[in-house]
């Protein structure tokens, strides 16, 4: 049983330990964000969380942070690389089949969008950026899974690192037959990278 999804940005920029007072009050959207996502993890009372990331220290790390730390329960952790949003959807499908229906899942899907979205930002700007970040949202509140799917052909330039891993998610969703409503919660760019926190009502 599903009982949490949801999507959120990784930049260690977050965490008080790398972050300085005056870059998180530039994210101050996205940690409110963060905070809310936590509520609503822990009243999901899940056993397992499922997270997926293309990174392994940090992609993992900050996510858990800030939406289930001091989470006791077990933790199942996917590495996305190279291959296309559509396998990852698939896998995430697959992986809906083989879920314990006696256990209580959280789903969390750890990623950046496009890294180009400003001249100073990590990858310079690239008007790929703010036209990938604004289709996702659109396709993501629309449900338009199709259209989600194909945002690298769309926009082959965006430099992102969340579409896989989102849909890995979306793919769980899917595959186990439930109704998910996506609430953007927020979005916001002060450093040339696009951070989303969203959140799925399931019923």
């Amino acid at each position: 049983m599903i009982t949490f999804a949801g999507f959120s940005c990784h930049p260690p920029i977050l965490l008080p330990s790398v972050g300085s007072k005056e870059d998180r009050l530039k994210v101050k959207k996205t940690l409110n964000s963060l905070e809310l996502l936590s509520r609503k993890f822990k009243d999901s009372k899940s056993d397992i969380i499922i997270i997926s990331s293309p990174h392994p220290d940090w992609g993992f790390k900050v996510p858990l942070y800030f939406i289930a730390n001091n989470f006791k329960g077990k933790i199942e952790t996917l590495q996305t690389g190279l291959e296309s949003p559509d396998y990852y959807f698939q896998l995430g499908e697959q992986t809906a089949e083989k879920l314990d229906p006696n256990k209580r899942y959280g789903l969390i899907g750890s990623g950046d969008l496009s890294h180009c979205l400003k001249p100073d930002g990590p990858y310079g700007f690239h008007p790929d950026g703010p036209k990938f970040d604004k289709a996702f949202i659109k396709y993501l509140k629309g449900k338009n899974i199709k259209k989600f799917l194909e945002l690298d052909n769309e926009f082959p330039q965006a430099e992102d690192c969340g579409l896989r891993p989102f849909s890995f998610i979306l793919g769980i969703l899917e595959g186990s037959k439930i109704n998910w409503t996506p609430e953007i919660l927020s979005y916001e760019g002060p450093f040339g990278v696009g951070y989303l926190v969203a959140n799925f009502k399931l019923s």
